[in-house]
Order: C-alpha cells, then sequence, then structure tokens
C-alpha cells in the first residue's frame, strides 16, 4: 500500500506517468522486483495517453493490446471494471478448477491450457463476471492452498471431486520446472571518498534500465579476484560484503568489493555519482541491501 500511494501521489493522472522519465517510474517501483512491469506499465500509459486521448479502453481486444497486458491481466480488468464476460485463469484458478474437476491435465501444455480456459469460460456467471472471477481467485489464494488446503472454509467443497478421493495432493499437474540459473557477482564499488561509480544496465539482462556498481561475472575463487583488483594499483581493496539474492529463476550470489583509489577514472557509459546522492538513482534490490548494511557510506 505505501508503494501504491506514492506511485499515485507522483502520478496523479495517466498523462502525468506517461510523460514521466524512466528513471522517476523506476525509482518509485524501487524495491517491488518485477522491473518490467513498471517499464510496461509506463509504456502503457504512453499509449493511453497519446492513441486512446487519455481514456481507458473499455473491450478487451483494446485493453489486451496494452503493453505488458496479456490475457489473464485484460480479463481481470475486462470482467471486474467493465462487466465483460471474459474468465480469468492464473495460477490460483487453475489449481481451484483442477481440484473441483479432477482435472489431470498439464497446466502448462498447449493442450491443458486450453481445456482449462474452456472450463472457465463455461462456468463463468455472466450476469456477474467480475465477482465470479474474484471469487474464484480468493479461494485458490485463502483456502485451497498448493498444501494443506483448508476444505473445511471451503464454499465448493461439497462439489470438489479431487477431495472425495484426496487426489488433491497431486493436483494441479505440471510438465516441467524452469531450470534455476545460479550467477556469481563481483561488484566492484569504486570511491574516492566523496563520488562512486554507476552504470545503467542494458538489455537481455535482469534488471533492465536500473544502475549498479562494476560488475564482474566469474566462477573464478576470490583470491584470483582479489588478485585482479589488485593489479589496479588501487589504495585499498577489501572484502565489503557477500549476500545472496534469489529472484524468480536465478539465483544469485553477489560479493562486493570496496575498492578506494585517489581519482575515479571513468570507462564508457560511467557515471560518478557523490555518495549523498545515491538515492537519486534506482537500484535492485540486492544493491540497496548492500548501501544499507555495507560500510561505503559509513565510511566514507
Amino acid at each position: 500500500m505505501p508503494y501504491y500511494l506514492k506511485f499515485v501521489k507522483a502520478f496523479p493522472t495517466v498523462t502525468d506517468l506517461a510523460n514521466a522519465p524512466e528513471d522517476d517510474v523506476l525509482n518509485l517501483w524501487q524495491g517491488l522486483g518485477y522491473y518490467s512491469r513498471a517499464r510496461n506499465l509506463h509504456s502503457a500509459a504512453k499509449m493511453i495517453a497519446t492513441a486512446c486521448k487519455g481514456k481507458f479502453p473499455e473491450s478487451y481486444s483494446e485493453i489486451l493490446a496494452l503493453k505488458g497486458v496479456g490475457e489473464y491481466t485484460a480479463s481481470a480488468i475486462a470482467s471486474i471494471a467493465f462487466g465483460l464476460p471474459h474468465a480469468v485463469v492464473d495460477g490460483n484458478v487453475y489449481r481451484v478448477l483442477s481440484r473441483v474437476y479432477k482435472m489431470d491435465d498439464p497446466i502448462d501444455s498447449t493442450s491443458g491450457k486450453k481445456k482449462f480456459n474452456q472450463l472457465a469460460h463455461a462456468i463463468l456467471d455472466l450476469k456477474n463476471p467480475g465477482n465470479h472471477n474474484q471469487a474464484l481467485m480468493e479461494i485458490g489464494s485463502l483456502v485451497c492452498f498448493p498444501s494443506n488446503p483448508q476444505c473445511g472454509q471451503c464454499p465448493v467443497a461439497h462439489l470438489c471431486l479431487a477431495r472425495a478421493d484426496k487426489s488433491f495432493v497431486s493436483l494441479p499437474v505440471k510438465v516441467g520446472k524452469t531450470k534455476v540459473k545460479e550467477r556469481k557477482f563481483h561488484y566492484l564499488v569504486v570511491t574516492d571518498g566523496k563520488k562512486t561509480v554507476l552504470k545503467k544496465r542494458g538489455e537481455k539482462d535482469i534488471w533492465l534500465g536500473l544502475y549498479d556498481f562494476r560488475l564482474i561475472e566469474s566462477d573464478a575463487p576470490e583470491n584470483e579476484i582479489l588478485t585482479t583488483l589488485k593489479k589496479m594499483k588501487p589504495l585499498e581493496v577489501v572484502k565489503d560484503g557477500f549476500m545472496k539474492h534469489i529472484l524468480s529463476h536465478q539465483k544469485i550470489q553477489a560479493t562486493f568489493w570496496l575498492i578506494r583509489v585517489k581519482t575515479l577514472e571513468l570507462h564508457k557509459g560511467e557515471l560518478a555519482v557523490r555518495l549523498d546522492q545515491l538515492d537519486d538513482y534506482p537500484m535492485p534490490r540486492l544493491l540497496i541491501r548492500y548501501l544499507e548494511t555495507g560500510t561505503l557510506c559509513a565510511r566514507n
């Protein structure tokens, strides 16, 4: 809620959001993760402000055309905001439907998704699609847990086929799991005592558009990294922290090296930023944690 209130205070209208610099949008989003959502929201606001002349579209197809809006989001908005007959199918709804109707079709297969979508639309309350969709999502969120579902509190328990034979523990069925990628980051926190070096992250990787320190991604032992850093002939190199950071499909092990130098030398695309102005630059949560616990700002 604090994020939401701060966001709408900064951008009270869709036009305000559309006209805002991307850095301002990302800064207010900082700490929530999934930064692509912030960029998509910003792009969608621009579409609404220009192509839609500032008025939010009211048809399913027009809502679906907005940047970052998929079938689930479009169905939710169309049904809840405008009363249109579009069924919502998210993770919670998959779980409820698979158990109530005892469906073992994989929810991550093309045929399985099609069957669940057909079922969701077949049972949709056409007179109250918004309430119907929200009810299904809430049952999945508050009652029909992945493990230890609260069947005694479920309003549709008497209809649940999987409850009858206790097969709910194996539902819903999922064929494959996304492989989790493990990465080792070595952040080079270069400082002259007053400023540090930041760069804006580019495309085709996590945290697009956010700022971070110089980075070496390597599986090399720490002593090899340290030897490499000392070849830069800094005034001092110290290990200033180690953190683990888990994303949806990535596990990051980050080591922070505080490198004190007499004079900052910038590489292409880098900025020299005053330590007391770091809050002005949107950063990944991992780096915010470092700034809260590391010695960069404390020592300088």
